[in-house]
């Protein structure tokens, strides 16, 4: 009888371990989507930046072959231009439309792209070289409404954009890569300590020491605002 019974747990152990019939088959990954690939193109380039991006790996990622993902994109160049403008769109035209406060309208939605750019490194160096999407569109549109809206020349108004834009990219590169650590500012502090007879100013002012780069990036913001504002 505990033959049998074992025989029987065996048997029964056996239809246990039959693949699922049709219709219940395993899950398997969703189905490929541009939200998808694009989604999955913005980890890949966070972990890897962007010699990393690869159709391939991004293929595995996803859990389809290469060709698949070219029903969807045309090429990774396409890929990289989807990828940039989905980590820049800017959710805060509603409450700014409505604002009169143009400077704090304009230190809201710069200090957004900065935090951006500085969530996904990447899009700073990359987004001088790409088409710019819709979203890149909007915030520069947003901003040309209002630095026109507060007085800015029509004739002025691409300089002043351009500075705007240059600003953000340049302090957003910078603090992207200027990344010493405590023991490395101090050191090199301490070399220009001893060269201070070249270079008093900067020795005096602490100027490898500074690490309040949240800040500067508001404080030089504020200079060039007061250069924009218009004259009363």
């Amino acid at each position: 009888m505990a033959a049998k019974r074992s025989g029987a747990e065996s048997k029964g152990s056996g239809r246990r371990g039959t693949p699922p019939q049709s219709g219940q088959e395993p899950p398997s990954e969703p189905p490929l989507s541009l939200e998808r690939i694009v989604a999955t193109a913005v980890e890949l380039l966070d972990a890897e930046g962007v010699d990393g991006l690869k159709m391939r790996r991004l293929a595995d990622r996803l859990g389809s072959g290469a060709m698949s993902l070219y029903w969807h994109v045309d090429s990774k160049e396409k890929v990289f231009d989807l990828a940039l403008d989905s980590v820049l769109e800017y959710r805060g035209w509603p409450e700014i439309v409505e604002s009169r406060d143009w400077r704090g309208d304009i230190v809201h939605m710069l200090g957004d792209w900065r935090a951006s750019m500085l969530r996904h490194p990447w899009s700073a160096s990359l987004l001088p070289r790409r088409t710019l999407g819709p979203n890149v569109l909007s915030r520069l549109e947003l901003l040309s409404k209002i630095l026109s809206a507060a007085g800015v020349a029509d004739a002025d108004l691409n300089v002043a954009i351009w500075s705007l834009w240059n600003y953000v990219i340049g302090a957003t590169i910078t603090r992207a890569n200027f990344d010493l650590s405590d023991g490395d500012r101090a050191a090199a502090q301490q070399r220009l300590t001893g060269l201070s007879e070249h270079y008093p100013t900067i020795e005096r002012s602490r100027l490898l020491l500074d690490n309040d780069w949240d800040g500067a990036f508001r404080k030089g913001l504020d200079f060039l605002l007061d250069g924009l504002a218009p004259r009363r």
